[in-house]
Protein backbone atom coordinates (compact mmCIF):
# COMPACT_ATOMS: atom_id res chain seq x y z
CA UNK A 1 0.00 0.00 0.00
CA UNK A 2 2.96 2.25 1.08
CA UNK A 3 4.43 1.12 -2.00
CA UNK A 4 1.46 2.44 -4.13
CA UNK A 5 1.08 5.78 -2.29
CA UNK A 6 5.06 6.71 -3.28
CA UNK A 7 3.96 5.58 -6.86
CA UNK A 8 1.30 8.22 -6.82
CA UNK A 9 2.97 10.95 -5.16
CA UNK A 10 5.48 10.49 -8.24
CA UNK A 11 3.28 11.04 -10.21
CA UNK A 12 1.70 13.82 -8.94
CA UNK A 13 4.93 15.67 -8.53
CA UNK A 14 6.48 14.75 -12.01
CA UNK A 15 2.20 16.10 -13.11
CA UNK A 16 2.88 19.21 -11.70
CA UNK A 17 6.45 19.76 -12.66
CA UNK A 18 5.04 19.10 -16.36
CA UNK A 19 2.13 22.34 -15.77
CA UNK A 20 5.15 24.44 -14.15
CA UNK A 21 7.41 23.83 -17.43
CA UNK A 22 4.82 24.06 -19.57
CA UNK A 23 3.61 27.47 -17.95
CA UNK A 24 6.56 28.72 -18.18
CA UNK A 25 6.90 28.23 -21.74
CA UNK A 26 3.66 30.06 -22.28
CA UNK A 27 4.92 33.05 -20.06
CA UNK A 28 8.25 32.79 -22.18
CA UNK A 29 6.10 32.87 -25.94
CA UNK A 30 3.60 35.66 -24.14
CA UNK A 31 6.55 37.86 -23.14
CA UNK A 32 7.97 37.25 -27.00
CA UNK A 33 4.95 38.43 -28.73
CA UNK A 34 3.15 41.28 -26.89
CA UNK A 35 5.76 41.59 -23.32
CA UNK A 36 3.24 40.73 -21.08
CA UNK A 37 3.99 38.13 -17.63
CA UNK A 38 2.39 36.87 -15.17
CA UNK A 39 4.02 36.39 -11.91
CA UNK A 40 4.72 33.00 -9.88
CA UNK A 41 5.53 32.03 -7.00
CA UNK A 42 3.80 35.66 -5.29
CA UNK A 43 1.16 35.96 -2.45
CA UNK A 44 -0.90 37.50 -5.18
CA UNK A 45 -1.05 36.80 -9.13
CA UNK A 46 0.01 40.09 -10.85
CA UNK A 47 0.08 40.87 -14.53
CA UNK A 48 2.76 42.66 -15.79
CA UNK A 49 2.23 44.78 -18.77
CA UNK A 50 4.91 46.34 -20.85
CA UNK A 51 4.31 49.65 -22.91
CA UNK A 52 8.03 50.12 -24.88
CA UNK A 53 9.09 51.86 -27.87
CA UNK A 54 6.35 53.48 -29.88
CA UNK A 55 2.79 52.52 -29.92
CA UNK A 56 1.34 51.29 -32.98
CA UNK A 57 -1.93 52.27 -33.90
CA UNK A 58 -3.63 52.37 -37.72
CA UNK A 59 -0.56 52.24 -39.25
CA UNK A 60 1.99 49.89 -38.70
CA UNK A 61 5.65 51.09 -38.03
CA UNK A 62 8.85 50.26 -39.32
CA UNK A 63 10.43 46.82 -39.14
CA UNK A 64 13.42 48.62 -37.57
CA UNK A 65 10.93 50.46 -34.77
CA UNK A 66 10.43 49.08 -31.62
CA UNK A 67 6.71 49.10 -31.27
CA UNK A 68 4.01 48.08 -28.94
CA UNK A 69 0.87 47.24 -30.78
CA UNK A 70 -2.55 48.27 -29.03
CA UNK A 71 -4.06 44.93 -30.71
CA UNK A 72 -2.10 43.17 -28.70
CA UNK A 73 -2.55 45.13 -25.32
CA UNK A 74 -6.45 45.72 -24.99
CA UNK A 75 -6.85 41.56 -25.13
CA UNK A 76 -4.50 41.15 -22.32
CA UNK A 77 -6.42 44.04 -20.32
CA UNK A 78 -9.77 42.08 -21.25
CA UNK A 79 -7.98 38.85 -20.09
CA UNK A 80 -6.23 40.61 -16.60
CA UNK A 81 -9.85 42.06 -15.92
CA UNK A 82 -11.79 39.01 -16.78
CA UNK A 83 -9.38 36.44 -15.03
CA UNK A 84 -9.64 34.87 -11.68
CA UNK A 85 -6.66 33.52 -11.38
CA UNK A 86 -5.14 37.16 -11.79
CA UNK A 87 -5.33 40.02 -8.75
CA UNK A 88 -3.99 43.16 -10.20
CA UNK A 89 -1.97 44.66 -13.44
CA UNK A 90 1.43 46.43 -13.31
CA UNK A 91 2.13 48.58 -16.49
CA UNK A 92 5.40 49.49 -17.01
CA UNK A 93 6.40 52.30 -19.36
CA UNK A 94 9.31 53.28 -21.20
CA UNK A 95 7.26 54.79 -24.39
CA UNK A 96 8.13 57.53 -26.83
CA UNK A 97 4.58 57.96 -27.85
CA UNK A 98 3.02 57.07 -30.92
CA UNK A 99 -0.75 56.89 -32.24
CA UNK A 100 -2.79 59.13 -30.47
CA UNK A 101 -6.36 57.12 -30.57
CA UNK A 102 -4.55 53.95 -29.74
CA UNK A 103 -2.77 55.45 -27.14
CA UNK A 104 -6.30 56.76 -25.88
CA UNK A 105 -7.88 54.11 -26.00
CA UNK A 106 -5.54 51.86 -23.67
CA UNK A 107 -5.58 54.29 -21.11
CA UNK A 108 -9.16 54.13 -21.22
CA UNK A 109 -9.30 50.41 -20.94
CA UNK A 110 -7.13 50.65 -17.87
CA UNK A 111 -8.80 53.52 -16.08
CA UNK A 112 -12.06 51.45 -16.37
CA UNK A 113 -10.56 48.52 -14.92
CA UNK A 114 -12.09 47.63 -11.43
CA UNK A 115 -9.09 45.17 -10.06
CA UNK A 116 -5.90 46.85 -8.41
CA UNK A 117 -3.40 49.12 -11.27
CA UNK A 118 -0.52 49.85 -10.54
CA UNK A 119 2.20 52.32 -13.68
CA UNK A 120 5.73 52.24 -13.43
CA UNK A 121 7.41 55.01 -15.91
CA UNK A 122 11.17 53.65 -16.76
CA UNK A 123 13.09 56.12 -18.85
CA UNK A 124 10.04 58.14 -20.05
CA UNK A 125 6.71 57.84 -20.62
CA UNK A 126 6.31 60.57 -23.37
CA UNK A 127 3.48 62.10 -25.25
CA UNK A 128 0.59 59.63 -25.40
CA UNK A 129 2.37 57.89 -22.55
CA UNK A 130 1.13 59.94 -20.21
CA UNK A 131 -2.51 59.53 -20.06
CA UNK A 132 -1.29 55.42 -20.48
CA UNK A 133 1.16 56.27 -16.87
CA UNK A 134 -2.01 58.09 -15.31
CA UNK A 135 -4.52 55.77 -15.73
CA UNK A 136 -3.65 53.46 -13.07
CA UNK A 137 -5.19 53.72 -9.55
CA UNK A 138 -1.85 54.52 -8.64
CA UNK A 139 1.46 55.89 -10.46
CA UNK A 140 4.91 55.81 -9.52
CA UNK A 141 7.92 57.39 -11.76
CA UNK A 142 11.76 56.59 -11.22
CA UNK A 143 14.10 59.54 -10.30
CA UNK A 144 16.18 58.99 -13.66
CA UNK A 145 12.44 59.03 -16.17
CA UNK A 146 11.62 61.94 -17.85
CA UNK A 147 7.91 62.92 -19.66
CA UNK A 148 7.27 65.00 -22.70
CA UNK A 149 4.04 67.12 -22.91
CA UNK A 150 3.39 68.75 -26.04
CA UNK A 151 -0.04 69.42 -28.40
CA UNK A 152 -0.97 66.88 -31.32
CA UNK A 153 1.31 66.62 -33.89
CA UNK A 154 0.86 65.34 -37.16
CA UNK A 155 2.84 63.77 -39.81
CA UNK A 156 1.73 64.39 -43.46
CA UNK A 157 -0.18 66.08 -46.16
CA UNK A 158 -3.24 68.11 -44.46
CA UNK A 159 -6.17 68.83 -46.49
CA UNK A 160 -8.90 71.05 -45.23
CA UNK A 161 -6.28 73.12 -43.00
CA UNK A 162 -9.54 74.75 -40.81
CA UNK A 163 -11.09 71.13 -40.04
CA UNK A 164 -8.12 69.35 -39.58
CA UNK A 165 -6.76 72.13 -36.76
CA UNK A 166 -10.26 72.04 -35.61
CA UNK A 167 -10.10 67.88 -34.88
CA UNK A 168 -6.49 68.62 -33.45
CA UNK A 169 -8.12 70.83 -30.55
CA UNK A 170 -11.04 68.49 -30.01
CA UNK A 171 -8.55 65.85 -29.56
CA UNK A 172 -6.30 68.00 -27.21
CA UNK A 173 -9.04 68.65 -25.23
CA UNK A 174 -10.28 64.77 -25.21
CA UNK A 175 -6.33 64.19 -23.72
CA UNK A 176 -5.94 67.10 -21.47
CA UNK A 177 -9.83 66.09 -20.05
CA UNK A 178 -8.68 62.49 -19.61
CA UNK A 179 -5.22 63.58 -17.46
CA UNK A 180 -6.63 65.77 -15.44
CA UNK A 181 -9.88 63.28 -14.84
CA UNK A 182 -6.98 60.40 -14.14
CA UNK A 183 -4.61 62.42 -11.92
CA UNK A 184 -4.17 65.48 -9.62
CA UNK A 185 -3.34 67.60 -12.34
CA UNK A 186 -5.54 70.80 -13.21
CA UNK A 187 -6.39 71.68 -16.80
CA UNK A 188 -4.52 75.20 -16.53
CA UNK A 189 -1.09 73.73 -15.58
CA UNK A 190 -1.42 70.37 -18.07
CA UNK A 191 -2.50 73.33 -21.21
CA UNK A 192 0.27 76.16 -20.18
CA UNK A 193 3.34 72.89 -19.93
CA UNK A 194 1.82 71.47 -23.44
CA UNK A 195 2.09 75.46 -25.17
CA UNK A 196 5.39 76.29 -23.58
CA UNK A 197 7.51 77.62 -25.87
CA UNK A 198 10.98 77.57 -23.86
CA UNK A 199 11.48 74.18 -22.88
CA UNK A 200 12.08 72.83 -26.23
CA UNK A 201 14.53 73.95 -29.41
CA UNK A 202 12.35 73.07 -32.32
CA UNK A 203 9.13 72.23 -30.86
CA UNK A 204 6.97 73.52 -28.17
CA UNK A 205 6.05 71.57 -25.23
CA UNK A 206 7.58 70.73 -21.66
CA UNK A 207 10.17 68.04 -20.66
CA UNK A 208 9.37 66.95 -16.87
CA UNK A 209 10.82 65.37 -14.25
CA UNK A 210 9.67 63.07 -11.80
CA UNK A 211 10.02 65.72 -8.95
CA UNK A 212 8.25 68.63 -11.07
CA UNK A 213 5.11 65.53 -12.22
CA UNK A 214 4.90 64.57 -8.56
CA UNK A 215 4.40 68.27 -7.72
CA UNK A 216 2.02 69.06 -10.08
CA UNK A 217 0.28 66.00 -9.40
CA UNK A 218 0.47 64.13 -12.54
CA UNK A 219 2.38 61.22 -10.85
CA UNK A 220 1.71 60.13 -7.69
CA UNK A 221 4.80 58.95 -6.43
CA UNK A 222 8.40 58.59 -7.12
CA UNK A 223 9.14 55.23 -6.83
CA UNK A 224 10.61 52.07 -8.33
CA UNK A 225 9.83 48.13 -8.97
CA UNK A 226 9.82 47.23 -4.98
CA UNK A 227 7.54 50.34 -4.67
CA UNK A 228 4.87 49.48 -7.40
CA UNK A 229 4.50 45.72 -6.06
CA UNK A 230 4.61 46.81 -2.71
CA UNK A 231 1.39 49.14 -3.82
CA UNK A 232 0.15 46.66 -5.57
CA UNK A 233 -0.11 43.91 -2.77
CA UNK A 234 -1.52 46.89 -0.11
CA UNK A 235 -4.17 47.44 -2.66
CA UNK A 236 -5.43 44.17 -3.45
CA UNK A 237 -5.41 43.09 0.47
CA UNK A 238 -7.55 46.57 0.79
CA UNK A 239 -10.02 45.63 -1.64
CA UNK A 240 -10.26 41.83 -0.29
CA UNK A 241 -10.49 43.32 3.23
CA UNK A 242 -13.44 45.62 2.22
CA UNK A 243 -15.23 43.55 -0.29
CA UNK A 244 -15.76 46.27 -2.68
CA UNK A 245 -14.13 44.16 -5.84
CA UNK A 246 -16.05 41.55 -6.76
CA UNK A 247 -13.68 39.76 -8.42
CA UNK A 248 -11.51 38.95 -5.45
CA UNK A 249 -14.50 36.48 -4.13
CA UNK A 250 -15.02 35.25 -7.58
CA UNK A 251 -11.35 34.51 -8.07
CA UNK A 252 -11.58 32.51 -4.17
CA UNK A 253 -14.28 30.44 -5.18
CA UNK A 254 -12.60 29.81 -8.94
CA UNK A 255 -9.46 28.78 -6.61
CA UNK A 256 -12.13 26.51 -4.15
CA UNK A 257 -13.40 25.10 -7.33
CA UNK A 258 -10.20 23.62 -8.71
CA UNK A 259 -8.98 22.32 -5.66
CA UNK A 260 -12.10 20.69 -4.81
CA UNK A 261 -12.16 18.74 -8.97
CA UNK A 262 -7.94 18.48 -8.37
CA UNK A 263 -8.81 16.20 -5.28
CA UNK A 264 -11.34 14.52 -6.63
CA UNK A 265 -9.33 13.64 -9.85
CA UNK A 266 -6.96 12.26 -8.13
CA UNK A 267 -9.45 10.22 -5.69
CA UNK A 268 -11.08 8.65 -8.68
Amino acid sequence: MGKKNNINELHDFEEGKKQEEKARSEQLVNINESGGVVTFGSDIRIHCMTVAGQIEGHTACPPQSKATKYEHIIPQLVEVEESPDIDGLLIVLNTVGGDVEAGLAMAEMIAGMTKPTVSLVLGGGHSIGIPLAVSAKKSFMVKSATMTLHPVRFNGLVIGVPQQFSYFKKMQERIVEFITDNSNADSETISRLMMSTDEMTTDVGSIIDCKTAVKIGLIDSVGGLSDALSELRRMNDEFRKKGKVASCKKTENHRAQNSRKSKESKKS
